[in-house]
């Protein structure tokens, strides 16, 4: 597993990534929302919170991942 300069294997390092950008969009999504909303436009809102949800989801999966791979970790090697 390649080790990137983050001393975390890359694919750690894309999850962890993944996760925070989809959690920090997420939060933005919010504003977007009430820009929307106090705009008058509530097609758009809800589009925003489609896409909030989305990226939610990306956030959820990515944990999830991460789980799968730290609890792969403390196993430690197969033994055969």
């Amino acid at each position: 597993m390649a080790t990137g300069e983050t001393g975390f294997s890359d694919v750690v390092f894309d999850l962890i990534s993944v996760q925070y950008h989809s959690l920090k969009a997420g939060h933005d999504y919010g504003q977007y929302v009430r820009d929307a909303e106090n705009a008058g436009h509530a097609e758009i809102a809800d589009f925003f919170r489609e896409v909030m949800k989305e990226d939610a989801e990306r956030a959820r999966r990515s944990h999830e991942f991460l789980a799968q791979l730290e609890k792969a970790h403390q196993a430690g090697p197969a033994v055969r």
